[in-house]
């Protein structure tokens, strides 16, 4: 990493300055450090801190390889300017380095580090790690005030210094792959680590089959087991081990039992989780290699081990770990310069879907009694503290990977018939509508149904085009793309309503479960609207939301949505690669039509300096300024300016005329390059992410299915998830909440996340507080703005 010069512009009015006698317009500076294990996502942090203190007139550094660089001095601390973090989001890793310090534990290390700080100004830390990272933190804020009169006693400082940096002003992030934060939905390098772990065993399920073989795993996770249980759910895994659960005495053979019914069932392949912290219930390791005993043991097998290690901790963020850390990093900025002095520290976090404040070391001791409550034996309050989600999980899991053979299906009541669910896609392609379909089938049979496919959309049901379906006709199913039912994006016209009535009433389907995009909702919400005239559609119809365009009521997220801004993301690095050996502007263009959340969000993902959206519109007004800035831009020393364009946002402003206009107000300055990512933002397999989703989704949607079945009644809903949590609203009132015209919901959540854009990919000067974005308050609003 190179450093840079800090900015020449002085802060605005407003604008936070130091409070050192003598010079109260030098600027504040605050340290930026990344500490313990490395988390893919931290760049992306480190960068939003960096431009965000910045953009308020702070001066920021960086602490060179943690709290080691602290304790060092000299050269470990640096001062960073705009272009320093340029070019980091898509790097793995931590650009500023870290390490273990074993002398920031004693009193010596940490004087050494305070006066090393103070010999900058530092006196505020955003600090980017683990718990035992921030503990550490935290442990050094309380003795400041002593660590600095022993400065002043040993003639290090002078008693003026000490005074102008009273207390040590603190924020941290947290960066683990574990997801091990209590009070946090997800923290940084997560969901990277599980893109990694699906991408793994996905490529080990393949020579698995052909070979009929079982394999284990060990993914990280020493005493949280969210990685492993996650990618058990998301792999369509047979058996998962981890911390918080011990399995109880006899697991071994409640393993072999259930590995050996899934290949009665019709699996070819066997695949076994285990986190690397999972024990039985005395408290001994149970390994990959332990349980790979217990097969040749027991069953005869030769399993084969895999032992993922620190490839989980590698490769390139995904787009989650992109803009997630950005908003995280341009939060904690805001939040450490505004801070007051004593104040206690605090974690910007992710929780249900919003950037929120904990406090730090309450969610640090909250997080490090879990294994407490192992280690006493109270796993359910261990589960419990993972969140309810972790919780739900579990039971999912457990359901969806146990065979039928195991449970036995019930034998229905003499004259009467198990309830017939049909499963249908409708609308466009989403990844995970496998995944989807998957855990219909398998969850539904658990709920005593009998579950039909419908292929082929409405006109395959109205073809008549329906079959049943068991538990390992959608073995496999599980993390393929494209949609093994098909999916058509027709609507029932008036004309066929009729012959559609008939379908379902011929083939005796008791409730709809409808899985895909806005024309999907569109004709579930038709079905239910005819149902006076039309009996046959007095049935529950709940839809589940599965398009990349991420436009439909009742959800903040679609299934599919985060595939495909991978894909996007994919793409743009590889554009934004293609042009980093020349002078060159490249305009571009993701799916989505009138909703900008793919554009947006791989803006942000990216680094775009330049982001166009049908929701805002394009003006002739505002092109002039954005041609005026890549100008001023490129004459300054840039190399590539990004601009990402939503299809719909403008019927004129095509993104053949924007690459138009760009080029002749360069005059020759830099090229121009227009490209269109296209389709393969609908291929691929899905995200960990879009399978997790999706299996949530649809148990909640099956859920309600069954509970109109036994009360006898026809109500019909959409489901989603609005705040982290899934909710459902009746379909009937489903034209409330859209802007049928844009075909889009009215409000969306997201659009509080626009001024990312200009605060971190756009150097446009300084920033009083009261206008540095506060994305909790703005993604909340909207968040509100859309739940009514």
């Amino acid at each position: 990493m190179t450093d840079s010069p800090a900015p020449a512009s002085s802060p605005s009015t407003g604008t936070i300055t130091s409070q050192a006698p003598g010079d109260p317009d030098d600027p504040v500076r605050i340290g930026v450090l990344t500490s313990g294990g490395d988390a893919q996502g931290m760049n992306a942090a480190v960068r939003a801190v960096v431009r965000t203190a910045l953009r308020m007139g702070a001066q920021p550094y960086a602490v060179m390889e943690g709290w080691a660089g602290a304790v060092a001095g000299g050269d470990a601390i640096r001062p960073l300017g705009w272009d320093a973090v340029g070019s980091v989001l898509h790097r793995g890793g931590t650009i500023i380095g870290t390490a273990r310090c074993p002398e920031f534990r004693e009193r010596e290390g940490q004087r050494a580090a305070a006066l090393h700080l103070l010999e900058h100004g530092i006196d505020r830390l955003v600090v980017i790690g683990g718990d035992g990272s921030l503990t550490g933190t935290n442990e050094f804020r309380k003795n400041w005030p002593g660590l600095l009169a022993e400065l002043v006693e040993s003639g290090q400082i002078t008693p003026e210094t000490a005074a102008a940096h009273p207390a040590l002003v603190v924020t941290g992030i947290v960066g683990s792959i574990d997801n091990d934060l209590v009070g946090a939905d997800m923290t940084i390098g997560t969901d990277s680590a599980l893109h990694r772990i699906l991408e793994a065993i996905d490529d080990i399920s393949s020579t698995a089959a052909s070979h009929q073989r079982t394999f284990v795993v060990e993914v990280m996770g020493r005493h949280c087991g969210y990685l492993a249980l996650m990618a058990a759910v998301a792999g369509g895994c047979d058996y998962v081990l981890v911390p918080e659960l011990p399995p109880a005495d006899g697991w071994e053979e409640d393993m072999c039992r259930k590995l050996s019914q899934g290949r009665q069932a019709g699996r070819r392949e066997s695949m076994v989780i285990v986190a690397e912290g999972a024990t039985d219930r005395a408290g001994n390791r149970i390994t990959a290699e332990d349980v790979k005993q217990v097969l040749a043991d027991r069953l005869g097998e030769k399993a084969r081990v895999t032992i993922l290690g620190h490839v989980q901790r590698g490769g390139k963020p995904s787009a989650y770990d992109r803009w997630m850390s950005t908003l995280l990093g341009c939060t904690a900025a805001r939040e450490v310069l505004t801070a007051e002095a004593g104040t206690e520290p605090c974690i910007i976090a992710e929780r249900h879907n919003r950037i929120e404040r904990l406090p730090m070391m309450e969610q640090i001791r909250a997080t490090q009694e879990v294994k407490d409550l192992v280690a006493a034996g109270d796993y359910l309050g261990a589960v419990q503290a993972r969140g309810t989600s972790f919780g739900q999980m579990l039971v999912l899991f457990e359901n969806m990977s146990t065979p039928p053979s195991l449970y036995g299906v019930p034998t229905p009541k003499a004259g009467q018939r198990n309830k017939r669910v049909a499963i249908i896609h409708a609308g466009g392609l989403a990844p995970g509508m496998n995944t989807a379909a998957r855990a219909a089938v398998r969850l539904g049979l658990d709920h005593d149904f009998t579950m039909l496919g419908v292929y082929g959309g409405f006109p395959g049901l109205l073809d008549g085009d329906v079959h049943e379906l068991s538990w390992d006709d959608v073995e496999g199913w599980v993390g393929n793309g494209g949609a093994e039912l098909g999916t058509r994006r027709e609507i029932p016209t008036i004309e066929q309503l009729y012959a559609l009535g008939r379908s379902i009433e011929s083939h005796e389907i008791d409730a709809l479960l409808v899985i895909g995009g806005f024309n999907a909702y569109l004709a579930a919400h038709k079905l239910v609207t005819e149902r006076d005239r039309y009996p046959a559609f007095k049935i529950p119809i709940v839809c589940v939301p599965a398009t990349i365009d991420n436009n439909l009521p009742g959800s903040e997220l679609s299934i599919g949505a985060d595939t495909a801004l991978n894909n996007a993301v994919h793409a743009l690095d590889s554009i934004k690669q293609s042009a980093a050996a020349s002078h060159r502007c490249f305009v571009t263009e993701t799916m989505g039509r009138r909703c900008g959340y793919l554009a947006l969000m791989s803006g942000i993902a990216t680094g775009a300096e330049l982001v166009y959206l049908n929701e805002d519109g394009v003006t002739l007004a505002g092109l002039r300024e954005d041609s005026e800035r890549m100008v001023e831009a490129f004459r300054a020393g840039r190399r590539l300016y990004l601009v990402v364009r939503n299809e719909r946002a403008s019927e004129n402003y095509t993104r053949e005329v924007l690459a138009r206009i760009f080029s002749e107000e360069g005059s020759g300055l830099y090229d121009v390059r227009e490209a269109a990512i296209g389709h393969l933002q609908q291929g691929g397999d899905p995200s960990a992410f879009d399978r997790i989703m999706a299996t949530k989704l649809v148990a909640h949607a099956l859920e309600l299915i069954a509970d109109q079945l036994e009360a006898g009644s026809c109500h019909s809903s959409y489901v989603g998830l609005i705040g982290g949590r899934i909710t459902h609203h009746r379909l009937e009132r489903m034209d409330d909440e859209l802007d049928l015209v844009a075909r889009r919901p009215r409000h969306q959540w997201w659009m509080g996340l626009r001024e990312a854009i200009g605060l971190v990919n756009l150097d446009t000067g300084p920033l009083t507080v009261e206008q540095a974005p506060d994305f909790h308050a703005l993604v909340e609003r909207a968040a509100q703005e859309q739940s009514g």
